[in-house]
């Protein structure tokens, strides 16, 4: 009879603690402070993530805007950013009374929105008698997309350490959304040399080219904002991933005397 209990208890504290596994669900192998401070670094990395997606998917980055022509009802504007140019005509009496150029773009007229003709034709594009360089464009275009791929696999890393518990994967994290952060950050630099390229290249052929200036919008102030967050939040899951300091001095044991 001693023994029989004795089995029926063992067997009673196995199914407990298999339940109680059951409910739990799959350990990550974090401990609970360790784990609030990943998606902490997780919710500010995916706020960068978020200006970066929003700044990559719109579709200018800058605005040209031509003076205001004396004796004439329109006015031109455009506005362009990694894939896409728009041209607009607009009125001269929806254009604000002290504004010198015409614009801004958004307001209503009549637009001609293309993608660019390097990513169509292989050909550089035309915007008010200027020419585009379709190396330096194509340039900054690919070097976004590969900082928001980069980004996707830090995403996937992260995820995998909360899920399954592999610690090793903060350092590759780390390490993708450092580099996202700064390719994003490549990507605006090599854009506003790109604008620079075409304010210079004048066209010979046809009218001339009337004066412009020109003004980023606020997707570049989302891109540089993007890295800089994401870059961030790389140094966090680089600090994460490193091992405690208690760990790397150990405590001395007492003398015996």
């Amino acid at each position: 009879m001693m023994w029989s209990n004795f089995f029926m208890r063992e067997e009673e504290r196995r199914r407990g603690a298999a339940s109680r596994r059951r409910a739990q669900g799959p350990r990550s192998g974090l401990t609970p402070e360790r784990e609030g401070r990943v998606k902490l670094a997780l919710l500010l990395t995916a706020v960068g993530a978020t200006l970066a997606v929003l700044a990559v998917g719109t579709e200018f980055w800058v605005e040209f805007n031509t003076f205001k022509a004396n004796g004439s009802a329109v006015c031109d504007a455009a506005h362009l950013g990694l894939w896409k140019v728009c041209t607009k005509r607009l009125w001269l009496a929806d254009v604000p009374a002290g504004r010198d150029t015409c614009g801004p773009a958004e307001l209503p007229g009549e637009a001609n929105c293309t993608y660019f003709r390097f990513f169509t034709k292989g050909e550089n594009a035309r915007i008010f008698q200027r020419i585009t360089k379709k190396e330096v464009n194509l340039a900054a275009a690919a070097i976004a997309v590969l900082g928001l791929a980069v980004l996707a696999l830090g995403c996937l890393c992260i995820i995998m350490v909360l899920s399954k518990g592999a610690e090793f994967l903060l350092r590759i994290g780390a390490a993708c959304f450092g580099l996202s952060g700064l390719l994003l950050l490549v990507s605006v630099e090599v854009f506003r040399h790109s604008i620079e390229e075409l304010l210079r290249r004048v066209s010979p052929e046809g009218p001339p080219a009337p004066a412009l200036t020109h003004e980023y919008s606020w997707s570049l102030g989302c891109a540089v904002g993007a890295g800089l967050v994401l870059l961030l939040g790389g140094v966090c899951f680089l600090l994460l991933a490193l091992p405690p300091w208690g760990s790397l001095c150990p405590k001395r044991e007492p003398r015996v005397t």
